[in-house]
């Protein structure tokens, strides 16, 4: 399967509204883009944005930043993917998608868990992200790996696209957070899994969680906030694991 029979694929998974907006000229950069000039952001979505970002967002930033947030007994990122991989139990054949994907590292994971014959997506805001995802996964040679350029909060895809869908690292830069958990529910099919890391206000931690909050401008979840948003979005089974200023939170919609 080539790069460009994987974006034919998941350019089969776009509303069919957006299908003019995918067209030759994206897919060029190696991605579907839907979205053009890239809107205003905040502090730390412009870094994000940034060309400086995404060549050390996987092996300085990351491992640092959440790292410390953790803390002492959280899991390195071998242990978060396979953390992750065991919330989605992902298959041969299954089609995954990896909302905001930053340089795709979690996407090309996921899709060795789905084989040739599975599709992982990623989704991203940010063109020097997605411009770096690309270039890693041809570098790789994985040709079941699609990259969409588009809203994490509107999703671009028709219902019940997707057996699983991982959201790491980046609910709390949403504007609008629990609006797009409802559309990841929304493009899951019955029976899929859902894996979220986020941001975590720890209990009795007033001044540490206004120091983190105003330091770093992004939102932070209360133990409950996600599990409830999932609960009420009709997925069952929903679990939490808490790390610091970090929690995990899955379930499977019904």
């Amino acid at each position: 399967m080539s790069q460009g029979t994987a974006l034919d694929r998941v350019r089969e998974l776009l509303n069919p509204a957006l299908l003019d907006l995918a067209g030759q000229e994206s897919t060029a950069n190696g991605y579907l883009d839907l979205l053009g000039e890239e809107p205003a952001a905040s502090p730390v979505q412009w870094l994000m944005r940034s060309g400086f970002l995404p060549g050390i967002y996987e092996r300085i930033w990351r491992p640092t930043v959440l790292g410390a947030m953790k803390g002492p007994f959280g899991p390195g990122t071998s242990q978060e993917l396979a953390l992750v991989g065991r919330m989605l139990e992902l298959g041969p054949g299954d089609q995954v998608l990896d909302v905001a994907c930053g340089p795709g590292n979690v996407t090309r994971a996921l899709a060795g868990n789905v084989g040739p014959a599975g599709l992982a997506v990623g989704l991203d805001a940010s063109a020097t992200m997605l411009a770096r995802a690309v270039r890693d996964t041809r570098t790789r040679g994985l040709d079941n790996v699609g990259y969409v350029r588009g809203d994490a909060v509107d999703l671009p895809f028709l219902p019940g696209s997707f057996d699983a869908i991982a959201c790491l690292a980046a609910l709390y830069l949403f504007e609008h957070p629990f609006e797009a958990l409802a559309g990841m529910a929304r493009t899951l099919r019955p029976g899929g899994r859902i894996a979220v890391m986020t941001t975590r206000r720890v209990p009795y931690g007033g001044p540490l969680n206004a120091l983190v909050g105003v330091a770093s401008g992004v939102r932070l979840f209360g133990d409950e906030e996600v599990v409830e948003a999932l609960t009420g979005l009709g997925f069952s089974g929903v679990r939490h694991r808490a790390y610091g200023l970090v929690q995990f939170v899955n379930g499977r919609l019904v």
